[in-house]
């Protein structure tokens, strides 16, 4: 990497950010973040910005607002400070999950948030695995989106896949399922899902075969569980052989990986480190994965002008 590129980490995942910059090669440089006596924040970029490349890495996760805020900010301290451009790296954008008008008189976030990110200054986006389709055309700038399944899939072909169905929870995800599968040179299947609150889900049938064989559950994120959880109580009606969960995204509120974790037919639960696991949900079933290398790599290429896409050629 050359010396003309910048990048900073907020407080939601210094960890991972230490990570890319160790594949990178360059240092991640200081953010200092205080807050005034009236509760508003300030960030202070402490490396020069004046005509360099800069990336900010921060996903969005809880307390998201904070983040979200100290994002905007960032990208306001880069712009003001001459960057030639700032690329935000934004391994989870948990405003994705708002990406539609499902019922009357309610926000669409994902498309918002998008905005502001592009008013505060951002001028590329780097993200992961998002959670619809549709959420790449709410930013105006340009998105490169990656995915992990290629880190999912090399975990996975550790194990006999001869008899392995790949499962995804509902028929919005089965497209990825799909690419997951033929990665995998395996069978998949979907739920027929119906939500009916933000944690109650109804799961009427699993189309595809089941029963006999070794069953990988896959979702984009996984946050209080219910949906792996109605999908599981589905599934053992059909009797699969064994039954392993992964995701993306291992958000693990409210106990959901204590309660996956303990169901006995599952064998393990994978996730990357796109977010920082909480320190109050461990499971020795858990098998996090990084995708650092990957983050390291788009940014790289991103840096060089190079294609990010060629990246999934061999997909």
């Amino acid at each position: 990497m050359r010396e003309d590129i910048a990048v900073f980490s907020g407080s939601a995942h210094p960890e991972l950010a230490e990570e890319i910059c160790t594949h990178l090669g360059v240092p991640l440089h200081p953010v200092r973040v205080q807050r005034f006596a009236n509760d508003c924040l300030e960030v202070q970029l402490q490396a020069n910005c004046r005509e360099r490349d800069v990336f900010l890495i921060q996903p969005l996760v809880r307390p998201v607002q904070e983040h979200l805020v100290e994002l905007l900010l960032m990208l306001d301290a880069a712009r003001g400070a001459s960057a030639k451009r700032i690329t935000v790296v934004m391994p989870h954008y948990s405003y994705a999950r708002s990406d539609k008008k499902d019922a009357p008189r309610i926000s669409i976030g994902g498309r918002l948030v998008a905005d502001l990110m592009a008013t505060a200054g951002a001028d590329r986006v780097l993200a992961m695995t998002l959670h619809s389709p549709q959420v790449h055309g709410f930013f105006s700038v340009p998105v490169d989106h990656l995915h992990a399944l290629q880190e999912l899939a090399k975990h996975f072909r550790q194990y006999d896949l001869s008899a392995t169905t790949v499962v995804s929870p509902d028929l919005g995800n089965a497209k990825e399922a799909a690419h997951f599968a033929r990665l995998l040179g395996v069978q998949v299947a979907a739920g027929a899902k119906q939500r009916f609150a933000d944690d109650r889900v109804e799961i009427s049938s699993v189309i595809g075969e089941i029963t006999g064989r070794d069953v990988i559950v896959l979702d984009d994120e996984i946050a209080k569980g219910s949906t792996v959880l109605e999908l599981l109580t589905k599934l053992r009606e059909l009797k699969p052989r064994s039954i392993r969960v992964a995701c993306t995204h291992g958000l693990f509120s409210s106990g959901a990986l204590e309660r996956i974790g303990s169901q006995p037919d599952v064998l393990e639960v994978v996730c990357t480190n796109t977010v920082p696991i909480p320190p109050e949900e461990q499971s020795p079933k858990l098998r996090v994965l990084s995708i650092a290398p990957a983050l390291a790599e788009a940014m790289r290429r991103i840096h060089n002008g190079e294609s990010v896409s060629a990246l999934f050629e061999t997909a």
